[in-house]
C-alpha cells in the first residue's frame, strides 16, 4: 500500500499536511512541515478541505441494479414484488451490481458501508477490488423451513471462516432479514452465532405499522422490540435498521440495551413507511443512532450527504424545531456513531485513526457563503464537491476518476439484460 502524503489541506480551519502511512493516519502537521518521501503519492490540497470518510451503516449493494423497478407501491407489495426478482438473480449479478454500488458509494464519499444482502462472498469481492470497507452480513432467512434453516447455517460458518483470511480492512457480520421473514429458532441461533464469535449482528426491525400490528397478533401484544428483547437478542452488538415504528417503552429497551439504531429516510418516505424517526427520544435514552440510506431499489441512491440533509429537515419539520437534529450531532451520525457500531478505529481526522478520508473541493457556488463550511456542506452543496476520497489508506477516487468506472458500467449492463 502506497503511502499518500496530502499537502496544504484545511483541517478544522487551518492548513495541514497530512500523511496516510500502512492504513492509518501517520502525522498530521502544519502546513509545509511534511515532505514528500520515497514512492509516496503526494496531492496538492491548496484550496481543499478534509473531511471523516462517510458511513452507510446499512444497504443493500447489490440491488443498485434496481432502482425503478418498483416505483409507487406500498412497502408491503414492494417487497413480495423484490423477492420475485431476487429469485432470478446469482453471484455474478450481485458482483457487478454490488460494483455499481461501490462506484457510486466512493462518489458520494462512503468510505464504509454496512452490507445487508445475498452472496456475501461475492459482494466482499467486488468491494474490496475497488478499495472500499465493507462489513458484509451473512443474512438468514428461513421463512420457517428447516431444510432452509440447516443449509444456511453451513453456509454462514463456511463464510465466517473464509472471512478469517481477509487482508483487506472488510468485517464479517451476522444477520437476519426480519421478525416476519426468520423463524424464532433461527434468530436465537444468529444472535447466539454474532456472540459466539464476538460479531454485530443486523437486521431490520419496526419498519412499518403493519410489522408492529402482525408482531402483537403473533406475540401476546408484544410489538417487535419486546419481542426480540423477550428472546434476550437485543445488545450493543445489534445494529438494527429503521426502527421507525416505536412505542416510548420500545424506546427505552433500544436506549437500555444500547442498541444501534439506523435512520433510513429517503426509503422509509419513499415507501410510504413513516417519517417520524424519534432521534431526540433514542439518543436521550443511551441508544446509538446512525445513518443509512437502504438498497437502491427503495431509496434509489446511496448518497448519505443527501440522507443528512433529508434526515434533518424532515426532522425539523415533524417537530416544529429548527434546531431539531443540529448539524454537530448529524454528522456524528454518519461518521463517529457509525464507527463505534461497527466497532471501527476511524470517524475522524486524528493521528493514529484509520485513514478515511474525503477531500472536498469548495470552489463553488455552495460554498461562497459566509455560513460554517459544514452548514454549506450538508446544507447546501452535493456530492460532486467531492474531489478525491482516501478509504483505509488507500486512494480509491482521484480527481474524481475511479480507475475501471467504464468496464464495471458495460459488465453490468450485461447482466442487467439478462436479468430482464
Amino acid at each position: 500500500m502506497k503511502n499518500i502524503l496530502l499537502k496544504n489541506i484545511i483541517l478544522g480551519g487551518l492548513p495541514k499536511d497530512i500523511r496516510v502511512s500502512d492504513g492509518r493516519i501517520g502525522s498530521i502537521r502544519p502546513a509545509g512541515e511534511l515532505f514528500p518521501e520515497t514512492g509516496e503519492e503526494v496531492l496538492d490540497c491548496t484550496g481543499k478541505v478534509a473531511m471523516p470518510g462517510l458511513i452507510n451503516m446499512h444497504t443493500h449493494a447489490g440491488m443498485s441494479l434496481m432502482r425503478g423497478m418498483q416505483e409507487d407501491v406500498v412497502f408491503h407489495d414492494w417487497i413480495n414484488n423484490i423477492w420475485k426478482i431476487e429469485a432470478k438473480i446469482d453471484a455474478e449479478y450481485v458482483y457487478w451490481a454490488t460494483k455499481v454500488s461501490v462506484l457510486e458509494m466512493i462518489r458520494t464519499g462512503t468510505t464504509t458501508y454496512n452490507d445487508h444482502y445475498w452472496f456475501a462472498s461475492h459482494a466482499h469481492k467486488a468491494a474490496a477490488e475497488l478499495g472500499l470497507r465493507p462489513v458484509v452480513s451473512y443474512v438468514v432467512m428461513d421463512h420457517d423451513s428447516e431444510d432452509m434453516a440447516l443449509r444456511q447455517k453451513e453456509e454462514c460458518q463456511r463464510l465466517y471462516e473464509e472471512s478469517l483470511g481477509w487482508k483487506d480492512g472488510s468485517k464479517f457480520e451476522m444477520g437476519f432479514h426480519a421478525i416476519y421473514s426468520v423463524s424464532e429458532p433461527m434468530i436465537l441461533w444468529a444472535a447466539e452465532f454474532a456472540r459466539e464469535h464476538g460479531l454485530t449482528l443486523h437486521f431490520h426491525l419496526s419498519e412499518t405499522e403493519q410489522e408492529i400490528i402482525d408482531c402483537k397478533a403473533a406475540h401476546g401484544g408484544l410489538s417487535p422490540v419486546e419481542y426480540l428483547d423477550r428472546l434476550g437478542v437485543l445488545g450493543d452488538y445489534c445494529i438494527a435498521a429503521h426502527t421507525l415504528w416505536l412505542s416510548d417503552n420500545d424506546i427505552r429497551i433500544l436506549g437500555e440495551r444500547k442498541v444501534n439504531c439506523v435512520h433510513n429516510i429517503n426509503s422509509n418516505l419513499k415507501l410510504a413507511s413513516g417519517y417520524k424517526f424519534m432521534y431526540n427520544e433514542l439518543r436521550d435514552a443511551g441508544a446509538n443512532v446512525c445513518m443509512g440510506t437502504d438498497g437502491c431499489a427503495s431509496s434509489n441512491n446511496l448518497d448519505i450527504l443527501e440522507a443528512m440533509k433529508t434526515s434533518a429537515m424532515v426532522q425539523k419539520g415533524w417537530r416544529k424545531d429548527p434546531k431539531a437534529w443540529p448539524l454537530n450531532e448529524l454528522i456524528e451520525t454518519a461518521t463517529v456513531n457509525g464507527a463505534k457500531a461497527l466497532r471501527l478505529d476511524t470517524g475522524v481526522i486524528e493521528e493514529g485513526k484509520l485513514a478515511d478520508i474525503l477531500v472536498i473541493d469548495p470552489g463553488n457556488s455552495f460554498f461562497l457563503s459566509p455560513g460554517t463550511f459544514l452548514a454549506n456542506f450538508v446544507y447546501s452543496a452535493h456530492s460532486d464537491c467531492i474531489d478525491s476520497v482516501i478509504a483505509g489508506g488507500r486512494l480509491v477516487m482521484k480527481n474524481k476518476v475511479i480507475e475501471g468506472e467504464k468496464e464495471i458500467l458495460e459488465n453490468a449492463r450485461k447482466v442487467l439484460s439478462e436479468l430482464i
